[in-house]
Protein backbone atom coordinates (compact mmCIF):
# COMPACT_ATOMS: atom_id res chain seq x y z
CA UNK A 1 0.00 0.00 0.00
CA UNK A 2 1.99 3.31 -0.97
CA UNK A 3 2.54 5.43 1.87
CA UNK A 4 1.18 9.08 2.70
CA UNK A 5 3.69 10.25 3.89
CA UNK A 6 3.90 14.06 2.14
CA UNK A 7 1.89 15.48 0.10
CA UNK A 8 4.16 17.15 -2.21
CA UNK A 9 6.68 15.19 -4.99
CA UNK A 10 9.83 15.50 -3.23
CA UNK A 11 11.93 17.74 -4.94
CA UNK A 12 15.13 16.83 -6.31
CA UNK A 13 18.95 18.26 -4.48
CA UNK A 14 20.36 20.50 -6.23
CA UNK A 15 24.03 21.01 -4.67
CA UNK A 16 24.81 23.59 -7.58
CA UNK A 17 21.71 25.88 -6.70
CA UNK A 18 23.89 28.37 -4.86
CA UNK A 19 25.15 28.93 -8.39
CA UNK A 20 21.71 30.73 -8.88
CA UNK A 21 21.80 31.97 -5.12
CA UNK A 22 24.75 32.46 -3.89
CA UNK A 23 25.46 30.64 -0.95
CA UNK A 24 28.22 32.67 1.92
CA UNK A 25 29.20 29.04 3.33
CA UNK A 26 30.14 27.87 0.16
CA UNK A 27 31.24 31.07 -1.48
CA UNK A 28 33.74 31.31 2.30
CA UNK A 29 35.08 27.97 1.69
CA UNK A 30 36.19 28.59 -1.96
CA UNK A 31 37.80 32.61 -0.99
CA UNK A 32 39.34 31.36 2.59
CA UNK A 33 41.64 28.93 1.04
CA UNK A 34 42.72 30.85 -2.18
CA UNK A 35 43.16 33.89 0.41
CA UNK A 36 45.39 31.95 2.54
CA UNK A 37 47.19 30.40 -0.61
CA UNK A 38 47.97 33.89 -1.48
CA UNK A 39 49.20 35.74 1.75
CA UNK A 40 49.65 32.97 4.08
CA UNK A 41 50.98 30.09 1.48
CA UNK A 42 52.64 28.38 4.15
CA UNK A 43 49.50 27.62 6.52
CA UNK A 44 47.54 26.19 3.88
CA UNK A 45 48.77 22.93 4.45
CA UNK A 46 48.60 23.42 8.41
CA UNK A 47 45.00 23.79 7.68
CA UNK A 48 44.11 21.79 5.14
CA UNK A 49 45.63 18.37 7.93
CA UNK A 50 43.52 20.36 10.57
CA UNK A 51 40.82 20.58 9.27
CA UNK A 52 41.38 16.64 7.69
CA UNK A 53 42.00 15.83 11.42
CA UNK A 54 38.60 17.03 12.66
CA UNK A 55 36.68 15.71 10.04
CA UNK A 56 38.00 12.22 10.97
CA UNK A 57 37.23 13.35 14.33
CA UNK A 58 33.87 13.82 14.11
CA UNK A 59 33.12 11.75 11.05
CA UNK A 60 31.41 8.64 13.25
CA UNK A 61 29.05 11.51 15.12
CA UNK A 62 28.72 13.17 12.08
CA UNK A 63 27.61 9.91 10.05
CA UNK A 64 25.51 8.45 12.98
CA UNK A 65 23.15 11.51 13.69
CA UNK A 66 22.56 12.33 10.00
CA UNK A 67 21.56 8.47 9.70
CA UNK A 68 19.35 8.70 12.84
CA UNK A 69 17.25 11.77 11.49
CA UNK A 70 16.96 10.53 7.90
CA UNK A 71 15.48 7.26 9.70
CA UNK A 72 13.27 9.11 11.77
CA UNK A 73 11.76 10.81 8.54
CA UNK A 74 11.45 7.96 6.30
CA UNK A 75 9.69 5.69 8.83
CA UNK A 76 7.49 8.53 10.62
CA UNK A 77 9.11 7.62 13.63
CA UNK A 78 9.80 11.73 14.39
CA UNK A 79 6.10 11.88 15.36
CA UNK A 80 6.74 9.14 18.11
CA UNK A 81 10.00 11.10 19.60
CA UNK A 82 8.10 14.79 19.14
CA UNK A 83 4.94 13.10 21.43
CA UNK A 84 7.58 11.19 23.97
CA UNK A 85 8.72 14.78 24.75
CA UNK A 86 5.31 16.88 24.54
CA UNK A 87 3.37 18.06 28.06
CA UNK A 88 6.54 16.83 30.38
CA UNK A 89 9.33 19.58 30.05
CA UNK A 90 9.82 19.30 33.11
CA UNK A 91 11.09 16.09 33.12
CA UNK A 92 12.18 15.64 29.70
CA UNK A 93 14.69 18.48 30.12
CA UNK A 94 16.10 17.00 33.42
CA UNK A 95 16.79 13.54 31.44
CA UNK A 96 18.03 14.88 28.40
CA UNK A 97 20.44 16.88 30.57
CA UNK A 98 21.53 13.56 32.26
CA UNK A 99 21.42 11.72 28.48
CA UNK A 100 23.82 14.74 27.45
CA UNK A 101 25.99 14.29 30.42
CA UNK A 102 27.06 10.47 29.57
CA UNK A 103 26.58 10.87 25.89
CA UNK A 104 30.12 10.97 23.91
CA UNK A 105 29.05 14.02 21.30
CA UNK A 106 31.34 16.78 21.24
CA UNK A 107 30.15 20.50 20.58
CA UNK A 108 30.23 19.66 16.87
CA UNK A 109 29.45 16.11 16.74
CA UNK A 110 26.02 17.13 18.40
CA UNK A 111 25.18 19.23 15.97
CA UNK A 112 23.59 16.87 13.91
CA UNK A 113 21.63 15.52 16.26
CA UNK A 114 20.22 18.59 17.66
CA UNK A 115 19.02 19.79 13.87
CA UNK A 116 16.84 16.03 13.65
CA UNK A 117 15.62 16.94 16.68
CA UNK A 118 14.51 20.26 15.99
CA UNK A 119 13.46 18.81 12.82
CA UNK A 120 11.03 16.45 14.74
CA UNK A 121 9.42 19.35 16.59
CA UNK A 122 11.03 18.26 20.31
CA UNK A 123 10.39 21.30 22.40
CA UNK A 124 13.33 23.43 22.39
CA UNK A 125 14.20 22.97 26.63
CA UNK A 126 15.07 19.46 26.75
CA UNK A 127 17.10 20.18 23.37
CA UNK A 128 18.88 23.14 24.89
CA UNK A 129 19.82 20.59 28.24
CA UNK A 130 21.05 17.62 25.66
CA UNK A 131 22.68 20.55 23.56
CA UNK A 132 24.43 22.05 26.44
CA UNK A 133 25.34 19.56 28.48
CA UNK A 134 26.43 16.73 25.38
CA UNK A 135 29.93 18.53 24.79
CA UNK A 136 31.08 18.62 28.83
CA UNK A 137 31.25 15.01 29.69
CA UNK A 138 31.28 11.38 28.20
CA UNK A 139 33.04 8.32 29.78
CA UNK A 140 36.12 8.26 28.27
CA UNK A 141 36.60 12.12 28.74
CA UNK A 142 35.57 11.03 32.55
CA UNK A 143 38.45 8.56 32.93
CA UNK A 144 41.44 11.24 31.10
CA UNK A 145 40.24 14.10 33.34
CA UNK A 146 40.55 12.08 36.64
CA UNK A 147 43.86 10.96 35.03
CA UNK A 148 45.04 14.71 34.33
CA UNK A 149 42.96 16.64 36.91
CA UNK A 150 42.39 14.54 39.31
CA UNK A 151 38.90 12.39 40.42
CA UNK A 152 37.63 15.45 42.15
CA UNK A 153 38.21 17.51 38.78
CA UNK A 154 36.08 14.97 37.14
CA UNK A 155 33.36 14.72 39.27
CA UNK A 156 32.98 18.32 39.31
CA UNK A 157 32.85 18.65 35.94
CA UNK A 158 30.62 15.96 35.49
CA UNK A 159 28.41 17.51 37.76
CA UNK A 160 28.38 21.30 36.19
CA UNK A 161 27.98 19.21 32.56
CA UNK A 162 24.35 17.97 34.20
CA UNK A 163 23.86 21.28 35.65
CA UNK A 164 24.54 23.35 32.69
CA UNK A 165 21.53 21.54 30.84
CA UNK A 166 19.56 21.95 33.71
CA UNK A 167 20.24 25.98 33.61
CA UNK A 168 19.90 25.61 29.49
CA UNK A 169 16.40 23.78 29.76
CA UNK A 170 14.80 25.75 32.37
CA UNK A 171 16.02 28.88 31.19
CA UNK A 172 13.99 28.00 27.70
CA UNK A 173 11.07 27.64 30.12
CA UNK A 174 11.43 30.13 32.24
CA UNK A 175 11.81 32.87 28.92
CA UNK A 176 8.36 31.29 28.10
CA UNK A 177 6.64 30.65 24.68
CA UNK A 178 8.40 32.53 22.07
CA UNK A 179 7.74 32.27 18.56
CA UNK A 180 11.59 31.88 18.10
CA UNK A 181 11.51 29.15 20.71
CA UNK A 182 8.26 27.24 19.14
CA UNK A 183 10.35 27.34 15.78
CA UNK A 184 13.65 27.23 16.78
CA UNK A 185 15.31 26.34 12.92
CA UNK A 186 16.11 29.02 10.41
CA UNK A 187 13.51 27.63 7.90
CA UNK A 188 15.07 30.28 5.25
CA UNK A 189 18.50 28.04 5.21
CA UNK A 190 17.77 24.91 6.27
CA UNK A 191 14.61 24.62 3.89
CA UNK A 192 16.13 21.98 2.14
CA UNK A 193 16.66 19.86 4.44
CA UNK A 194 14.42 20.57 7.60
CA UNK A 195 11.13 22.21 5.88
CA UNK A 196 7.77 21.69 7.57
CA UNK A 197 6.18 18.11 7.05
CA UNK A 198 3.26 18.19 5.04
CA UNK A 199 -0.38 16.76 5.70
CA UNK A 200 -1.40 14.41 7.68
CA UNK A 201 0.44 12.10 10.07
CA UNK A 202 1.54 8.61 8.48
CA UNK A 203 1.85 5.00 9.69
CA UNK A 204 5.35 4.44 10.65
CA UNK A 205 6.95 1.82 8.89
CA UNK A 206 10.14 0.68 9.92
CA UNK A 207 10.91 -1.23 7.07
CA UNK A 208 10.71 2.33 5.22
CA UNK A 209 13.09 1.01 2.33
CA UNK A 210 10.25 -1.61 1.07
CA UNK A 211 8.20 1.33 0.08
CA UNK A 212 9.91 4.21 -2.86
CA UNK A 213 8.26 6.88 -1.48
CA UNK A 214 9.99 6.82 2.13
CA UNK A 215 13.76 5.67 0.38
CA UNK A 216 13.52 8.86 -1.42
CA UNK A 217 12.37 10.98 1.50
CA UNK A 218 15.46 9.29 3.11
CA UNK A 219 17.94 10.12 0.35
CA UNK A 220 16.34 14.02 0.28
CA UNK A 221 16.80 14.21 4.38
CA UNK A 222 20.34 12.34 4.42
CA UNK A 223 21.73 14.57 1.30
CA UNK A 224 20.52 17.90 2.24
CA UNK A 225 21.32 17.48 6.14
CA UNK A 226 25.02 16.15 5.05
CA UNK A 227 25.66 19.39 2.39
CA UNK A 228 23.69 22.04 4.77
CA UNK A 229 25.86 20.97 7.81
CA UNK A 230 28.50 19.71 6.24
CA UNK A 231 29.79 23.03 4.27
CA UNK A 232 29.04 25.29 7.89
CA UNK A 233 31.21 22.63 9.98
CA UNK A 234 34.55 22.73 7.39
CA UNK A 235 33.83 26.26 7.28
CA UNK A 236 34.13 26.30 10.89
CA UNK A 237 37.12 23.79 11.07
CA UNK A 238 38.89 26.09 8.76
CA UNK A 239 38.67 29.14 10.40
CA UNK A 240 39.24 27.46 13.51
CA UNK A 241 42.77 25.85 12.02
CA UNK A 242 44.00 30.15 11.50
CA UNK A 243 43.15 30.85 15.20
CA UNK A 244 44.92 27.34 16.70
CA UNK A 245 47.94 28.89 14.57
CA UNK A 246 48.24 32.74 14.99
CA UNK A 247 46.43 32.56 18.61
CA UNK A 248 47.51 29.73 21.02
CA UNK A 249 45.37 28.36 23.44
CA UNK A 250 48.40 28.31 26.24
CA UNK A 251 48.89 31.82 25.75
CA UNK A 252 45.28 32.72 25.97
CA UNK A 253 44.59 30.75 29.15
CA UNK A 254 47.90 32.31 31.01
CA UNK A 255 45.63 35.40 30.67
CA UNK A 256 43.24 34.11 33.09
CA UNK A 257 45.16 32.27 35.30
CA UNK A 258 43.77 34.41 38.62
CA UNK A 259 40.98 32.55 41.23
CA UNK A 260 38.94 35.76 41.63
CA UNK A 261 35.44 36.57 40.55
CA UNK A 262 36.68 38.82 37.59
CA UNK A 263 39.14 36.45 35.97
CA UNK A 264 37.10 33.53 36.17
CA UNK A 265 34.41 35.12 34.37
CA UNK A 266 37.18 36.31 31.85
CA UNK A 267 38.21 32.31 31.61
CA UNK A 268 35.05 31.70 30.93
CA UNK A 269 34.49 34.31 28.44
CA UNK A 270 37.89 33.73 26.64
CA UNK A 271 37.70 30.34 26.89
CA UNK A 272 34.30 29.79 24.54
CA UNK A 273 36.36 31.29 21.38
CA UNK A 274 39.54 29.86 22.30
CA UNK A 275 38.84 26.31 22.96
CA UNK A 276 40.04 23.53 20.72
CA UNK A 277 38.29 20.20 22.23
CA UNK A 278 37.69 18.65 25.23
CA UNK A 279 40.54 16.06 25.00
CA UNK A 280 43.48 18.50 23.69
CA UNK A 281 42.57 21.30 26.08
CA UNK A 282 42.78 18.90 29.11
CA UNK A 283 46.75 18.22 29.10
CA UNK A 284 46.81 22.26 28.49
CA UNK A 285 44.62 23.25 31.54
CA UNK A 286 46.77 20.51 33.28
CA UNK A 287 49.97 21.95 32.53
CA UNK A 288 48.81 25.53 33.43
CA UNK A 289 47.44 24.48 36.84
CA UNK A 290 50.79 22.70 37.86
CA UNK A 291 52.05 26.02 36.59
CA UNK A 292 50.16 28.03 39.44
CA UNK A 293 46.97 28.18 37.17
CA UNK A 294 43.71 29.12 39.88
CA UNK A 295 42.10 25.61 39.11
CA UNK A 296 38.04 27.46 39.71
CA UNK A 297 39.61 29.33 36.25
CA UNK A 298 40.61 26.30 34.43
CA UNK A 299 37.02 24.59 35.37
CA UNK A 300 35.46 27.64 33.96
CA UNK A 301 37.82 27.99 30.92
CA UNK A 302 36.99 24.15 29.80
CA UNK A 303 33.19 24.75 30.52
CA UNK A 304 32.65 27.56 28.46
CA UNK A 305 34.69 26.65 25.80
CA UNK A 306 33.46 22.89 25.37
CA UNK A 307 29.82 24.47 24.69
CA UNK A 308 31.18 26.97 22.45
CA UNK A 309 33.78 26.50 20.19
CA UNK A 310 34.62 28.09 17.10
CA UNK A 311 32.93 25.36 14.83
CA UNK A 312 30.46 25.03 17.37
CA UNK A 313 29.28 28.31 17.64
CA UNK A 314 28.98 28.78 13.22
CA UNK A 315 27.38 25.79 13.08
CA UNK A 316 24.87 27.08 15.55
CA UNK A 317 24.55 30.74 13.99
CA UNK A 318 23.46 28.99 10.43
CA UNK A 319 21.09 26.35 12.14
CA UNK A 320 19.30 28.29 14.42
CA UNK A 321 18.11 31.74 14.80
CA UNK A 322 18.95 34.32 16.22
CA UNK A 323 17.20 34.44 19.79
CA UNK A 324 18.17 30.63 19.77
CA UNK A 325 21.75 31.17 19.10
CA UNK A 326 21.46 33.92 22.21
CA UNK A 327 20.14 31.95 24.48
CA UNK A 328 22.23 29.35 23.90
CA UNK A 329 25.47 31.64 24.36
CA UNK A 330 23.98 33.16 27.56
CA UNK A 331 23.01 29.40 28.97
CA UNK A 332 26.48 28.48 28.07
CA UNK A 333 28.56 31.49 29.25
CA UNK A 334 26.80 31.56 32.57
CA UNK A 335 26.88 28.17 33.74
CA UNK A 336 30.66 28.52 32.77
CA UNK A 337 30.86 31.58 35.38
CA UNK A 338 28.60 30.11 37.91
CA UNK A 339 30.03 26.33 38.15
CA UNK A 340 33.76 27.61 37.48
CA UNK A 341 32.57 30.19 40.94
CA UNK A 342 31.29 27.04 42.34
CA UNK A 343 34.54 25.08 42.03
CA UNK A 344 36.35 27.91 44.49
CA UNK A 345 34.12 26.13 47.46
CA UNK A 346 34.31 22.24 46.31
CA UNK A 347 37.72 22.75 45.81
Amino acid sequence: MPSDITTEAPRRFDPTRFLKKPDFAVMALLALPLGVALLLPGQLPKSATFVADALFWILPFFVLSIAMAAYAEATGADGLIKGAFEGRAGRATILAALAGALSPFCSCGVIPMIAALMRMGVPLAPIMAFWLASPLMDPTMFMITAGLLGPEFAAYKTFAAFGTGLIGGFGVIALGNRAAFAEPLRVAQAGSCCSTKKGGAAPIAWRFWQEPERVSAFKKNAVGNTFFLGKWLLLAFFIESLMVSYVPADMVAQLVGGGDVLTIALAAFIGMPAYLNGYAALPLISGLIEQGMNPAAGMAFLLGGGVTSIPAMIAVFALAKRQVFAAYLVFALTSAILFGLGYTLFA
